[in-house]
């Protein structure tokens, strides 16, 4: 067995994060600058160049491509002075935030983007609550600097009023879009200078402290005066660096920068390595694990098919918890009660894959799913634990679904299945008449759907809109499906759990009123 001295060198060296933000804040820009400093690709594909064909290395599903949009969340990884780094890029799109959310359970801390001009957006609110309830430190990135935008105070001042979360910023922009100059970095008293387009080489200058001459001779006096006038403010009446409470979840280091320009990306990259914590433990049926804890153990946080075309192979992404993993290895499925050998791991640059002979614990690695595998499964190596459920959430549109032509229906069974257990999807049946119905969290997972079943499996689908808003599970001895009509519709799901459907909360309410001893559950119990 491995010694624990060196498992504790290799949880130590991790940092496993996912990047939070609304749609267009700029998140996979991002993501790619920071694989460009780990040396992981060379070249950044930005978003605004897709139609050069030139794509983000986050975005390998040609449907993200076409649209320019991230649909599932892509884990990467890369090394970067001396550690180990697990980028877990999730989808902005609101339609897929159960995928996020399943996502952020796998990280130990969280970065959020927020644009410099719109500040805090409805999604980055969502994201951020998932966050907060996990009680995970949250780091903010302010993007879009070298474009006019808020001021500054106001960005902090909607943070704690709107998110409820005191910040301290780590450094201090030096003018704003057209005027901007730089950002002084409170942390190290130093200068950083934006300098056109090109941020090769960006240019950092030491300081005294911000009434260095030096500062002045830079900004030029407008803006030093600004600057010096925001500073002293900050110093008096802005919260002090308090290490525990970042670590809580309830300080929010912020820095300034520009993404797409480079400006700001290392000083962030070099901070947050520093700051943010190494794996940290989770909880199971049998008591918390520790990622030092001897023998492997961990849990499935989603299922990918079809992430190579050509094999048409599917995956299982495993956040490891505790001790090492080895290639060829022998661990328990909890659920399926057996044993499996894990012959095939593997990690990745989003599409790109490398067959893994080892991994510890905040690593993610990919296992061939032939399709024993569903979202929440626990595997361990010395023991049967499982940990604590993901969650799930309740779908708000649902269609009606059949394929237009019957002869394909073993490729439209497969497609259904595959995608129901990557969670891209939830699946209802009627009672009777045994007619299938999807229910999603936003439009757009209809339309990968119908997207993925065309190309992926070759069948030709028929969504039918209908006019049920939510669902709730029942749970009750004795259902009467009689009792479910105003409104309303009782269906099955994948696991046979009776769930109503409802056009209205009179609906709702009306069911209660003739169901009283029946639980009426939002999530699947």
């Amino acid at each position: 067995m491995l010694p624990l001295s060196t498992i504790e060198q290799e949880v130590a060296k991790r940092r496993t994060f996912a990047i939070i933000s609304h749609p267009d804040a700029g998140k996979t820009t991002l993501t790619e600058k920071l694989l460009l400093f780990g040396g992981a690709i060379r070249l950044a594909g930005t978003v605004k160049a897709r139609k050069a064909s030139k794509h983000a290395t986050s975005d390998w599903m040609e449907i993200e491509k076409q649209r320019g949009i991230s649909v599932t969340s892509s884990v990467m990884q890369f090394d970067y002075n001396g550690h180990r780094v697990n980028i877990l890029d999730t989808p902005g799109h609101q339609d897929f935030s159960e995928d996020t959310y399943r996502t952020l359970t796998a990280a130990d801390s969280a970065v959020m983007l927020i644009d410099v001009a719109k500040g805090v957006e409805a999604q980055t609110k969502k994201l951020f609550q998932v966050c907060r309830m996990r009680g995970i430190p949250i780091f903010t990135f302010i993007n879009k600097l070298d474009r006019e935008g808020q001021n500054p105070f106001d960005l902090l001042e909607e943070l704690e009023q709107v998110l409820g979360i005191r910040s301290y910023p780590m450094n201090w922009p030096i003018g704003m879009g057209s005027s901007l100059c730089g950002v002084y970095d409170r942390q190290k008293t130093q200068l950083e200078l934006f300098q056109g387009d090109d941020h090769k080489n960006i240019e950092v200058r030491k300081v005294e402290d911000y009434n260095d001459p030096i500062v002045k001779e830079v900004a030029g006096e407008f803006l030093y005066d600004q600057l010096v006038q925001d500073l002293e403010l900050l110093d008096v009446a802005g919260d002090p660096f308090d290490f525990d409470k970042v670590m809580r979840g309830e300080l929010t280091p912020v820095f300034f920068g520009s993404a797409v320009n480079n400006f700001g990306v290392q000083t962030f990259l070099e901070n947050f390595l520093q700051l943010a914590p190494a794996p940290t433990p989770r909880n199971s049926t049998a008591g918390v694990v520790e990622p030092t804890k001897p023998g492997f153990s961990g849990y499935v946080f989603k299922i990918q098919a079809n992430m190579n075309p050509a094999h048409r192979d599917r995956l299982a992404f495993l956040r490891i918890v505790s001790g090492k993993f080895e290639r060829g290895m022998t661990v328990r499925h909890v659920r399926e009660g057996k044993n499996i050998k894990l012959s095939q791991p593997q990690q990745f640059l989003a599409q790109d894959r490398d067959i893994v002979e080892e991994a510890f614990p905040g690593d993610i690695i990919g296992l061939f799913d032939p399709g024993i595998f569903r979202i929440g499964d626990s595997l361990s190596e010395k023991e049967e634990l499982r940990f604590d459920e993901l969650p799930t959430f309740s779908p708000e549109l649902f269609c009606k679904v059949t394929v237009k032509n019957a002869l394909k229906h073993k490729q439209y069974q497969k497609g259904l299945d595959q995608l129901t257990e990557e969670g891209t999807i939830q699946i209802f049946r009627t009672i009777g008449f045994e007619d299938i119905i999807l229910g999603v969290v936003g439009q757009l997972q209809f339309e990968v759907f119908e997207y993925r079943m065309k190309n992926e499996y070759g069948v030709d689908i028929q969504l039918q809109k209908l006019n049920y808003q939510f669902a709730r599970w029942i749970v009750d001895e004795k259902v009467d499906p009689g009792k479910f009509r105003i409104n309303s519709t009782l269906v099955k799901d994948k696991n046979d759990n009776y769930v109503a459907l409802f056009e209205s909360e009179y609906a709702l309410r009306s069911a209660q009123e003739k169901n009283p001893t029946a639980q009426f559950l939002p999530t699947a119990p």
